[in-house]
């Protein structure tokens, strides 16, 4: 069962949460319906007709797979915060690190079609079948993110029971958005007043019509009227590459945006007030503005993870003296690892660099732009600058689709 991906869902989901608004409204909370709710919808989310043991489609390998997983990495924290207490150490977090990623690599190295015919197979399936299960990723970037709050003592202790809820909540446990630890801890610890509740009830409502209306909807119909319909693979003319890269633009914009407004308003019924993805990212002036308001939760995991990471431990130990080289080689590294992050394919790691190119171009023209003021009027220029962010970042897109290269 696909998160969001039929009404199937919605109506098993609220049945189940229906209990925890009505304890919402009067101002109480039950941490065991919680994640017995939690157990039951992760059983349904994986269960598998085909793969699974004593023909039991709900104890299937994927299943049982992201149970090992969540093991493994609850394991891997709690051992890295007992031996950081001890003796923070650098090798023994960059060791806790790379443990961590370990399975999301093997998981994309897995799915990369550069393997061609020398997939490994189980019984003639392919292994990622069985280990590739949906949100790989996002637990990965959560496990990350508490290694290195760790390993900052931003994060001094970790209930076990607590750790295992943020990283198997099951309304962000597909795509996000990607919480922080100490922020959902926070609200789970926290039980709304009645009327805070109420107004997040409304909230989530909105939400949920406005999901519908984006993915349901719009994203549908873009689906089926543009990009099902534009002959790219045939008549590979620059007009239909126009009208296809408009398209899946919106497209993409419609039907993640939709599921992000899904995946907020069920955390909003469980108390939980998990942030917001997207915020008119359109509307962006520049490709950094762009990436403040796109997938907010990945682009500031990235952001605080790898970029500022980067720049720090290369200005600390004083490799390089240009802030502005600095600065360019963190762009291109963190960019290039969302490319690979999307897949080990040409047009997701393209993707990742092109993007590092804008950043970086973007880079010089403001430092060309501030000796040279533009002398056209305000709301124009902005004008201007809008049309071009959304079409430097509609042919990214492009490039993202598979469409352009083959």
């Amino acid at each position: 069962m696909i998160p969001y991906g039929d009404f199937t869902y919605f109506y098993i989901c609220l049945a189940l949460m229906l209990p925890v608004i009505i304890l919402g409204l009067v101002g109480k909370r039950s941490l065991v319906y919680n994640r017995i709710i939690t157990l039951v919808m992760l059983i349904l989310i994986f269960s598998d007709e085909n793969k699974n043991l004593f023909d039991n489609k709900f104890l299937s390998y994927q299943f049982i797979f992201f149970a090992l997983y969540i093991c493994y990495q609850v394991v891997l924290i709690r051992v890295y915060i007992s031996i950081a207490k001890k003796t923070n150490q650098f090798k023994n977090y960059a060791f806790a690190i790379v443990l961590s990623i370990l399975p999301l690599i093997i998981v994309k190295i897995l799915q990369s079609s550069w393997l061609g015919n020398f997939q490994i197979t189980v019984h003639g399936n392919k292994l990622i079948e069985f280990i590739g299960f949906l949100g790989i990723s996002y637990i990965a970037f959560k496990s990350v993110q508490l290694i290195m709050e760790i390993r900052d003592n931003r994060i001094k202790s970790i209930n076990t029971m607590k750790l295992i809820d943020f990283i198997t909540f099951f309304p962000t446990i597909s795509s996000g958005p990607i919480d922080r630890y100490k922020r959902f801890i926070k609200d789970e610890e926290k039980i709304p007043e009645p009327n805070v509740y109420y107004g997040m009830l409304i909230k989530a409502i909105h939400m949920v019509f406005m999901g519908f209306l984006y993915k349901y909807i719009i994203a549908y119909y873009i689906n089926e009227n543009v990009i099902k319909v534009t002959p790219i693979d045939t008549d590979p003319t620059f007009l239909n590459y126009l009208y296809y890269m408009y398209g899946y633009s919106f497209y993409l914009f419609f039907d993640f945006a939709g599921y992000s407004l899904f995946a907020i308003a069920f955390s909003y019924l469980f108390g939980i007030q998990t942030p917001i993805n997207f915020n008119k990212p359109f509307k962006a002036k520049n490709i950094k503005e762009f990436w403040n308001r796109w997938h907010m939760s990945l682009s500031f995991w990235f952001r605080d993870c790898i970029y500022m990471r980067f720049v720090f431990w290369v200005s600390k130990e004083k490799l390089l003296k240009d802030k502005l080289l600095i600065s360019n080689l963190g762009f291109l590294i963190n960019f290039f690892i969302m490319g690979i992050w999307h897949g080990i394919e040409i047009h997701y790691i393209l993707y990742g660099l092109y993007h590092a190119f804008l950043f970086i171009a973007y880079g010089y023209f403001e430092q060309w732009r501030k000796k040279h003021p533009p002398k056209l009027n305000y709301k124009l220029m902005n004008v201007i600058a809008i049309l071009i962010t959304f079409h430097s970042v509609a042919f990214g897109f492009l490039l993202f689709s598979g469409k352009l290269i083959h």
